[in-house]
């Protein structure tokens, strides 16, 4: 569909060079995506390195002490982030033999993995042709399509090709990121303000809400 070609050929252009996106090692994307929550980008590319460096596989962390942990994190806040996925690791270590699972339903047993975090593990990491919906893909697409049940609308929308699907949920992010932002999108700038249902309706766009700080 035309969003779809559009996004992605913007993408193309313009998407930021972050570590995790040249990985698809579960663990490394999963590092990712605990650190994110929350927290800026230029935050989590300070600590991610440091972090992976000390701790660079599901055993290293689970067989790691907890106040080693906590020191690796601290200054990132949020700390109950690093509780969990020390929980998580010392889990995948013990009952999956080191291994992330791939399916979302799966994912969503773990400590501190939510809809949105097995939906981005699953895709991100094993090129999964599933939904991945945070604040920014919930701005995007609430503003492009006006609709209520993201969720479902993001899942009818995603490739069903592993490798494209990965590209779409990055770009939904990416757009969210720097262009359809809360409170002052750049519509003259965006790829897909034709297919957008906000700027064709005239709506000044009034969202006060932050976005995932990616």
């Amino acid at each position: 569909m035309s969003f779809t070609r559009k996004l992605l050929a913007w993408y193309k252009r313009n998407a930021r060079v972050l570590p995790w996106r040249k990985t698809r090692n579960p663990y490394a994307v999963l590092v990712s995506e605990f650190m994110l929550q929350q927290t800026q980008v230029s935050r989590v590319l300070e600590f991610y390195p440091r972090f992976l460096k000390r701790f660079p596989t599901f055993g290293s962390l689970a067989r790691s002490q907890p106040k080693a942990v906590m020191e690796a994190w601290d200054g990132l806040g949020y700390y109950a982030r690093a509780r969990n996925l020390h929980r998580l690791a010392r889990e995948v270590t013990r009952l999956h033999d080191g291994t992330l699972p791939d399916k979302p339903e799966d994912l969503r047993t773990l400590p501190g993995v939510g809809r949105y975090t097995a939906g981005a593990v699953a895709c991100f990491a094993y090129e999964k042709p599933v939904a991945t919906v945070d604040t920014n893909v919930r701005r995007v697409l609430e503003r492009a399509f006006g609709s209520k049940d993201v969720w479902e609308l993001a899942e009818r929308l995603v490739p069903k090709k592993g490798e494209r699907a990965w590209r779409f949920n990055q770009a939904l992010m990416e757009l969210g990121a720097l262009v359809c932002t809360a409170r002052k999108p750049k519509c003259p700038e965006c790829p897909v303000r034709s297919d957008c249902r906000a700027v064709r309706s005239g709506i000044q766009i009034r969202n006060r809400q932050p976005g995932h700080p990616r």
